[in-house]
């Protein structure tokens, strides 16, 4: 993941005398949907991130089934930052996926010129309260599907159609572990929310 990044294309940031324009972008999704590592393989910094151990203590109040493996957990937020250009900078902004962190979303989204909504076709009913969530602001959003091993293969017309999205609503498919995958789902993004500017 490391070499990935490095061999990103980001320019030095801006000078002093320049107009820096910075935008929020939100990585949003299901508890295990891969928001963490989306964050941390675009990131041009280390991307600060709130991961901690799961303890006994979330036994019966996080449903860790669908991810047996998941050992650690987002509590707060991930951030990284990406360099456009010298008048650009992307500000990523990774929420919680647990029902009892989502009082963050509100905090993290205030300024979000938009979001990617991560979805794990395994687990789709888990993509419903972020894809509520922005809806009901009005934050332009688009559906990134994170290709996990043993995924189905679902259209992205039956997609949107079990998440209730109109036909041309943007799905990406990507791997949140490979830089230009994620990249691209950022641009699908940022291509989305011009549209509805």
């Amino acid at each position: 993941m490391d070499s990935a990044r490095s061999e990103a294309p980001y320019r030095q940031p801006a000078s002093a005398e320049s107009e820096l324009v910075a935008l929020k972008v939100l990585i949003a999704g299901g508890f295990g949907v891969g928001k963490t590592t989306f964050v941390g393989s675009l990131s041009e910094i280390p991307p600060l991130s709130t991961e901690e151990e799961m303890t006994t203590a979330s036994i019966g109040v996080d449903d860790a089934d669908a991810v047996p493996e998941k050992r650690t957990t987002t509590v707060a937020m991930d951030f990284g930052r990406i360099t456009v250009d010298d008048a650009m900078i992307l500000y990523l902004f990774g929420t919680p996926g647990q029902n009892r962190f989502w009082f963050m979303w509100d905090e993290l989204a205030r300024g979000a010129v938009g979001a990617i909504v991560l979805v794990d076709l395994r687990r789709v009913d888990d993509s419903f309260a972020a894809i509520d969530y922005f809806e009901n602001r009005g934050l332009p959003f688009v559906l990134a599907l994170n290709q996990f091993p043993n995924t189905p293969g679902f259209s992205d017309d039956s997609v949107r159609e079990a998440l209730v999205l109109p036909g041309n609503f943007p799905v990406v498919r990507m791997d949140a572990r490979d830089t230009a995958s994620s990249r691209a789902a950022l641009i699908a993004l940022v291509e989305h929310a011009l549209t509805h500017a």
